[in-house]
């Protein structure tokens, strides 16, 4: 199943939706079979505006201030075998263990994949048995202006799991500063992973050395 991560849209504002910063944002939600947003809409319509491609689940931001079906504080999903918890903050830092992640952030629920936002800075990596995703901003990447940003892509089925951060390019506001990487899972165990194009020791995990010569696969 292909899942797609968004978060922290953060519109209508100066611009009312994605399109008006080019179509990179709906030709990557196309092929979604579901869409999980991680927090601050700010305003459902661009919950209706993800709906036109699939299904829509979103954990509610600090700046979510309505009520909506598809929003809770937290969400919990079984996909293929595979358990996700979402929380738009994982503050105070998500490079705390997990077991103290899932219990101050997902209310000890067991989870194989965190789904968290709100940094607006791309995250991506497994450790400790679990998948920790930030898709960054589609539309504000790194707190810049508004500009084209990053989002994330889930690949599921049972026992294996693709992730992978992906650009959705630079335009005329300004450059993307979001960097593209890649992870792999397969029973359990990192196969594969790379960063802005670099395959990296599966041995190893988080940020480690190229290993040369190998080029990571393309979803």
């Amino acid at each position: 199943m292909r899942i797609a991560l968004i978060s922290d849209t953060h519109l209508p504002s100066l611009i009312r939706t994605p399109d008006e910063l080019g179509p990179q944002l709906a030709e990557f939600l196309a092929d979604a079979e579901l869409i999980l947003h991680g927090g601050d809409v700010v305003r459902p319509s661009i919950l209706d505006w993800c709906e036109q491609f699939a299904p829509v689940v979103v954990s509610q931001g600090n700046n979510d201030a309505f009520d909506d079906p598809r929003m809770k504080l937290h969400q919990f999903l079984e996909v293929e075998g595979w358990r996700l918890g979402m929380v738009h903050d994982l503050r105070p830092g998500e490079t705390r263990p997990i077991p103290e992640l899932v219990e101050r952030s997902l209310e000890g629920q067991d989870v194989d994949v965190i789904i968290a936002g709100d940094t607006h800075i791309e995250r991506l990596e497994y450790r400790e048995g679990v998948v920790v995703v930030n898709s960054g901003s589609p539309t504000l990447p790194h707190h810049k202006e508004f500009r084209l940003g990053t989002v994330a892509r889930l690949d599921v089925e049972p026992g294996h799991l693709h992730a992978e951060i992906v650009s959705l390019g630079h335009s005329d506001r300004g450059r993307n500063p979001g960097v593209e990487r890649h992870i792999e899972v397969n029973e359990g165990s990192l196969v594969a992973h790379s960063h802005d194009g670099v395959a990296l020791d599966p041995t190893e995990h988080g940020e480690t050395a190229p290993v040369p010569g190998v080029q990571p696969p393309r979803g």
